[in-house]
């Protein structure tokens, strides 16, 4: 038994045989704030190559050739007060706050 288990072993042990042939790529470099080089393999068939690519020191380099991506400021999310004050000025929350803490003052005593 123990001959007919030769030349294999247990695990993931691969038999194919690779031919080394890669798809096509293009080297990208991006460039960080601290002027560190990343070089980046894409596929020449890649649909979109990605202007930025975090560095190895924490910050995020540019894509050299890539102009500088104006910052989209978040628009604001209305709250709940802002749709209120939409509907109602300071002064009439005030009266209707004085109403309703009378109303709550008089079921208490």
């Amino acid at each position: 038994m123990g001959e007919s288990m030769r030349g294999s072993r247990l695990g993931t042990t691969s038999y194919e045989v690779d031919s080394g042939e890669y798809a096509p790529r293009e080297l990208t470099t991006y460039i960080c704030e601290n002027d560190h080089r990343l070089t980046m393999p894409f596929s020449v068939e890649a649909d979109e190559i990605p202007d930025s690519w975090p560095c190895a020191c924490g910050s995020k380099g540019l894509r050299l050739g890539a102009g500088i991506q104006p910052v989209v400021e978040p628009k604001h999310v209305r709250t709940h007060w802002d749709m209120l004050l939409e509907r109602r000025t300071i002064k009439d929350l005030e009266g209707i706050l004085k109403e309703r803490l009378e109303v709550v003052r008089a079921k208490a005593s």
